[in-house]
């Protein structure tokens, strides 16, 4: 008899965790059904001017996919700011953009976005190339943590939604770490759609930040922040936000890059303006 028991509560347990993801998808569509807000309609048209380049079915899978993420995550204010819901609003809509087309996951490792009022410091112990321990106080506009938080300045999320052509923005660029980290680290290589592709990518992604780094060293101007020579995951980040917010410029002089991030993203900003 306590065989027969322990085989039926594993059976059970077999059958919650096969179910899961189908009720979870379920709850999903039964959300994105529902009415989207006319608040939230009036907080895009004031604070993400994006949004109205966007084709529109685009817009309207945007908006499908803001209403499951704003009812799956948590936002906490930090340094006394009170969240409110033109903040949470104007993060979903940018951050959303990077599911476009793509089978949304809703960047399944967050939990929690915080927002500071404007930039917040960190303290950290670093390695100089002595091998010396350090102590370095950095000012950050955002931050992506692997166990699931993303943390923001609010004063530069506005900044980013408000400008849609300087290939900065800061919720594209944390958000763009949060799909590098689901597979435990952020390295510059998310998951792809097909394992044939990493080779293709490391190859391009690669050759690319090394000219950055070539750039950043010698002062040559270049499209992309010189924060991307950092390392390769701030690299995919920092060309994230150029992909999205200057498009042209990138297909123009580094194709075979844009081409990499338009297959990975699924989408074409070229043909959005």
């Amino acid at each position: 008899m306590p065989m027969i028991i322990i085989t039926s509560v594993a059976l059970l347990i077999v059958l919650w965790l096969a179910s899961e993801p189908l009720l979870v998808e379920l709850r999903r569509r039964r959300i994105r059904r529902e009415p989207f807000p006319a608040e939230w309609r009036e907080i895009l048209r004031a604070r993400v001017p994006y949004f109205r380049v966007l084709p529109a079915d685009l817009q309207l899978q945007l908006k499908k996919h803001m209403q499951v993420f704003l009812a799956e995550k948590t936002f906490i204010g930090c340094a006394g700011l009170e969240v409110t819901m033109e903040m949470r609003v104007t993060v979903a809509a940018q951050a959303c953009l990077l599911l476009l087309n793509r089978r949304a996951g809703y960047f399944r490792n967050l939990r929690q976005i915080l927002i500071y009022p404007g930039a917040f410091i960190v303290d950290r112990v670093q390695t100089d190339g002595n091998g010396v321990l350090q102590d370095q106080r950095q000012v950050l506009a955002g931050e992506s943590w692997t166990q699931g938080q993303v943390i923001l300045s609010w004063d530069d999320t506005l900044d980013g939604a408000a400008v849609i052509d300087d290939g900065r923005n800061v919720v594209i660029h944390e958000f763009a770490h949060q799909l590098d980290q689901e597979k435990g680290h952020a390295n510059g290589a998310p998951y792809l759609s097909h394992r044939s592709r990493y080779k293709r990518w490391a190859q391009v992604l690669n050759t690319e930040f090394e000219k950055l780094q070539a750039q950043a060293d010698s002062g040559e101007p270049s499209l992309f922040s010189y924060y991307g020579a950092t390392n390769p995951a701030e690299f995919f980040a920092v060309t994230s936000e150029v992909f999205f917010e200057r498009p042209q410029e990138m297909a123009a002089h580094y194709p075979e890059l844009y081409r990499e991030l338009s297959e990975f993203y699924r989408v074409n900003p070229l043909s959005w303006s």
